[in-house]
């Protein structure tokens, strides 16, 4: 009995973890979640308090310092009794943890290995096995990506070099690039060498080789790659010497037919601060866009993910997790992982109540933190023109856009009052407001592309203090 009722514990910490994370993920950038985050785990979650493992005392040190409150919150918005999170480094607890946890969760504690799927890294490859593209969901949102991806899996550097794929956030880029190395290396036997990275990653080893004087070590382990993935490739602008790298990276591979895949938030005509030769060589292979999901589609997505975790959920509920979120796989994702903790935990079916609160609580909670100086920043770092232009009085074009953007998102993110709104963009009066807040709503039904823009620009909105 004792056993069996260690394993539900064990369980319940998975799951609440899982939840947790999905939040964190949705708070951070990917390159810090996967940095930070990759190897944690949740240990303990007793008395109002939790006990989260860290690999190391740096990270440790800086998970504590920098993401503390993100941590508690994300952990209290699904068990409210937690009151406060400790961190220790993964093998070497504390005494007071030890202390404090339960007999068979100690008895446990070295035979347990909490390392959630999503996280498994290949550490050759980089790829995380858990991405193949039999699991990835096609649907006319992402068709063309999907089918782009499906030629160079069969004519590997020799179709579509480089393969160029972009959407927002969380609709299923890193699944499909990644699937497309894991489905190369299944054909192939292994034959193929492949090696995905992120942007971040690139960078930080090319820091590494000129700090250490190791230029050889870099050009090594990238050039000889069959297939190099970068995810994430926007976050190379403005990082001049990390672009002249990948500059002759990319010519090395493309030279000798080896293939590449990139992804990036927008294409690379809007990519800021990238340099022209790279942008270039990105349009010279073939460019495919990935966009929000259909509703049929999120409902697949949502059947797909609860599957490939063993777990169900009543269809009235995946119905109403579908319609409520419409432009993030993720989050999707998120709110599954935190409705099936919650089925698990009070051992019973979910009602549209507790769904709708739940779901409510994920959406919202990014908007609740925004306030208006991180909106006014995040546009105007999107168009690249200074916070004061977008307030500003110039009737120049280049500003108009930015400007009516924002009083979009003031209205449509913080529900201010159009007087407001108009005071504190520039001091005007309200019935611009008025019109900027209609027409962005007329034009978004019309204009795809600027359904992109603002998406990207409500994703970066928390990043600005």
């Amino acid at each position: 009995m004792g056993m069996e009722r260690q394993a539900v514990e064990l369980t319940n910490l998975d799951e609440l973890w899982r939840a947790a994370l999905s939040e964190i993920e949705l708070q951070v950038s990917k390159p810090n979640f996967l940095t930070w985050f990759k190897n944690s785990r949740l240990l303990e979650n007793h008395d109002g308090s939790a006990l989260v493992a860290l690999p190391n005392g740096f990270a440790k040190e800086w998970v504590e310092s920098k993401y503390h409150k993100i941590i508690l919150g994300s952990i209290r918005s699904i068990s409210n009794e937690t009151k406060n999170v400790e961190y220790v480094v993964e093998g070497s607890l504390s005494q007071k943890a030890i202390s404090r946890r339960r007999r068979e969760n100690q008895q446990k504690q070295d035979e347990r290995q909490m390392v959630f799927q999503e996280m498994r890294v290949d550490p050759i490859t980089g790829l995380n096995p858990k991405y193949s593209l039999t699991s990835f969901v096609v649907a006319s949102f992402n068709e063309l990506a999907h089918s782009a991806a499906q030629a160079v899996v069969e004519n590997v550097g020799t179709k579509y070099n480089p393969l160029f794929i972009y959407g927002g956030v969380g609709l299923g880029k890193t699944h499909l690039i990644q699937g497309v190395g894991n489905e190369i290396r299944r054909i192939s036997d292994n034959r193929i060498g492949v090696k995905y990275v992120t942007s971040e990653k690139f960078a930080n080893d090319v820091i590494w080789a000129i700090k250490n004087r190791r230029a050889e070590d870099i050009k090594s382990a990238y050039r000889s790659a069959d297939v190099l993935i970068v995810d994430d490739i926007q976050f190379l602008g403005g990082k001049e010497t990390t672009q002249e790298e990948f500059f002759h990276t990319f010519n090395a591979l493309h030279e000798n037919n080896k293939q590449i895949i990139i992804s990036s938030d927008r294409p690379p005509a809007a990519i800021a601060r990238l340099e022209e030769r790279l942008r270039s060589r990105f349009e010279g292979g073939m460019i495919a866009d990935i966009s929000c999901p259909e509703y049929e589609a999120r409902v697949a997505i949502a059947k797909t993910k609860l599957q490939e975790r063993g777990a169900s959920l009543d269809d009235k509920i995946v119905d109403l997790v579908a319609k409520r979120v419409q432009k993030n796989i993720r989050e999707i994702e998120g709110i599954l992982n935190k409705l099936v903790f919650h089925q698990i935990t009070y051992k019973r079916a979910l009602d549209i109540s507790t769904t709708e609160k739940i779901i409510s609580e994920v959406t919202n909670r990014s908007a609740s933190r925004a306030t208006p100086n991180q909106i006014i920043k995040a546009v105007a770092s999107f168009f690249e023109i200074s916070p004061n232009d977008v307030i500003g009085r110039s009737r120049s074009k280049e500003y108009v856009e930015p400007r009516q953007i924002v009083m979009y998102l003031l209205r449509d993110t913080l529900n201010m009052s159009y007087p407001d709104i108009a005071s504190r963009v520039g001091k005007r009066d309200h019935t611009t407001a008025i019109y900027a807040y209609k027409k962005m709503v007329v034009d978004l039904e019309k204009n795809p592309e600027l359904g992109r823009k603002i998406i990207l620009i409500k994703e970066d909105v928390n990043k600005f203090e």
